[in-house]
């Protein structure tokens, strides 16, 4: 590990970096981020949370700073809600990392041989799903709380790099590829999912799909030449204004959905500010009711609207793509904004104030 580091980062003169030369990359890379370890809990050696603090704080120490390029050393955190993990990790080695994952997946299904389809499911399996999407609130909440112990100043960060929906394979594909389709219900889970994140945006300073192209939530689909964009990748279309913004408090009033089983709030939501600009982004969860929305709390002189939208089993193939971003009607009236949000739909309303 510590070779590789080198010949990744060093400028200087040593076997390893002639090495780097002789495949035909005279300069650094100046690779930022170091992942010490994954899921170590489990497929990465079964260790217990005292036997890998210490396995991280050796290794770390051989992850060397090479001019400017200092490695951002990244321990792995806990599988989901495993909480103690997290406190043994601070606890015993907090000092010596920037920053510490975790992974947790949405799983609709209640054992992990049967996840459920990602195309056929019922009503009350997608509010299912949607409100163990929600739970990730309470997980980032209470690692924050427990992080906070020992990183008041939050100089670590929580990296949540696996995340998303995760159904059973697609019948006819191979289970080793985790090929599954995406829908409106997995563009909801990416609304709340990253609302969730924008909102704890002081310690999450990363997250991530666990993948991009045809495994599991992601945001691009191919078959030999051809590419189909999912419900997903438009959701990432309209969340992308927050990058590099300035998080906004942002409170939602609204009824409950899901029924007595599954109640969760109906809507949910983000904001940030960049550059005078206002950038609001939410979903209607409700499967089959329209919402009447009004944007309150400042003046607001112009506002623009998109959304994505369609029937909660939806999704694009190779064949049709339906579901794509287009623009919403949006009033504004004395200073606040109002329009009708459709359900089953995400939304970035843009303002100017």
């Amino acid at each position: 590990m510590s070779e590789w580091i080198e010949y990744c980062n060093s400028d200087g003169d040593s076997t390893v970096v002639r090495r780097r030369w002789a495949n035909g990359q005279k300069d650094a890379w100046g690779v930022k981020y170091w992942g010490i370890g994954n899921e170590n809990w489990g497929c990465g050696g079964n260790m217990r949370p005292e036997y890998y603090a210490d396995e991280f704080r050796r290794y770390q120490t051989f992850c060397r700073t090479y001019g400017k390029n200092r490695p951002f050393r990244i321990a792995c955190g806990s599988s989901g809600l495993d909480y103690n993990w997290t406190q043994v990790l601070m606890e015993r080695a907090g000092k010596y990392m920037d920053g510490l994952t975790c992974h947790y997946y949405t799983v609709p299904g209640d054992t992990w041989e049967h996840k459920g389809s990602a195309t056929d499911f019922t009503q009350e399996e997608f509010y299912k799903t949607l409100k163990k999407a929600a739970r990730m609130e309470e997980l980032v909440s209470r690692h924050d709380a427990i992080m906070t112990r020992y990183d008041p100043e939050k100089r670590v960060g929580l990296i949540v790099d696996e995340w998303g929906c995760w159904f059973d394979v697609e019948p006819g594909t191979n289970p080793g590829f985790l090929y599954q389709q995406n829908t409106m219900r997995d563009a909801l889970v990416a609304a709340i999912t990253l609302n969730i994140f924008n909102r704890h945006c002081d310690r999450v300073i990363m997250a991530n799909l666990a993948q991009t192209v045809n495994v599991l939530q992601s945001v691009l689909l191919t078959e030999g030449e051809k590419t189909v964009l999912t419900p997903t990748y438009h959701v990432f279309d309209l969340y992308k204004a927050h990058q590099d913004a300035r998080e906004i408090d942002c409170f939602v009033e609204c009824g409950a959905i899901g029924g007595e089983k599954w109640e969760q709030a109906g809507v949910t939501a983000s904001a940030s500010e960049k550059d005078g600009v206002i950038t609001v982004t939410l979903a209607n969860l409700s499967a089959d009711q329209p919402e009447d929305i009004t944007l309150s709390g400042v003046t607001v002189k112009t506002a623009r609207g998109r959304v994505l939208s369609g029937e909660m089993h939806q999704y694009n193939d190779f064949e049709a793509s339906p579901l794509a971003i287009r623009d919403l009607d949006v009033t504004v009236q004395n200073g606040a904004v109002t329009f009708a949000l459709p359900p089953c739909a995400v939304a970035e309303i843009t303002l100017t104030c």
